[in-house]
């Protein structure tokens, strides 16, 4: 089993670059892990106290149990990755049966924050965007798909996102193998992707 780890700042295009290797691999040789599912269980706090996390800090990611279920897939075993609710802020209860691949992606903004799964990548990516362009499309998403409005969005994003970003995410850079370039000119780096990924399978 081959693993791509792929991070970036939000709203960088990361389910774009992961759609663009989707569409250049043969159907159902490729499966996706999305750190956004392994966000800690906050069962146990009041939807306020929720509210409050700061779900852009490593802290906030349930590391353990995504390697754990990442060796799962690498020893052929199926694995129940769990929903998360952005809108309530907790994992849903709900778990979706995710089988093992030729290429397992795990893409998310922290993922290579966490250096027994950075181990763990057989290539890791980082997608890069300019700072403004992912303000912007982080507003347009968090407010159609998310619930959230203008104010509650820039407050956050002031607050803690680049804060976090500029701490955590950033420095990841140094561990990628490759750094793509969120614009349409990435088709390249693609292509190498596609490249590494026929030979090492």
């Amino acid at each position: 089993m081959l693993i791509i780890g792929i991070g970036g700042g939000t709203g960088c295009g990361k389910t774009t670059v992961v759609n663009q290797i989707l569409r250049e691999l043969p159907e159902g040789e490729v499966g996706v892990i999305s750190q956004d599912s392994y966000y800690q269980d906050t069962s146990h706090l009041s939807y306020e106290e929720r509210v409050n996390i700061n779900f852009d800090h490593p802290r906030s990611i349930d590391f353990k149990l995504l390697t754990d279920h990442l060796k799962e897939l690498k020893k052929n075993k199926p694995i129940h990755q769990p929903v998360y609710s952005f809108v309530k802020h907790n994992r849903t209860g709900d778990t979706i049966l995710t089988h093992p691949r030729k290429v397992m992606i795990v893409e998310g903004i922290l993922i290579l924050t966490n250096k027994e799964l950075r181990d763990m990548c057989d290539i890791k990516m980082f997608v890069h965007a300019d700072t403004d362009e992912r303000l912007i499309r982080r507003l347009k998403r968090d407010i159609s798909e998310r619930g959230r409005d203008l104010d509650e969005v820039l407050i956050r994003y002031q607050s803690t996102l680049k804060p976090m970003h500029d701490q955590f995410i950033e420095p990841t850079k140094e561990y990628a193998d490759i750094i793509i370039p969120n614009n349409r000119y990435n088709t390249v780096a693609i292509d190498i992707v596609k490249t590494i990924i026929n030979e090492k399978l």
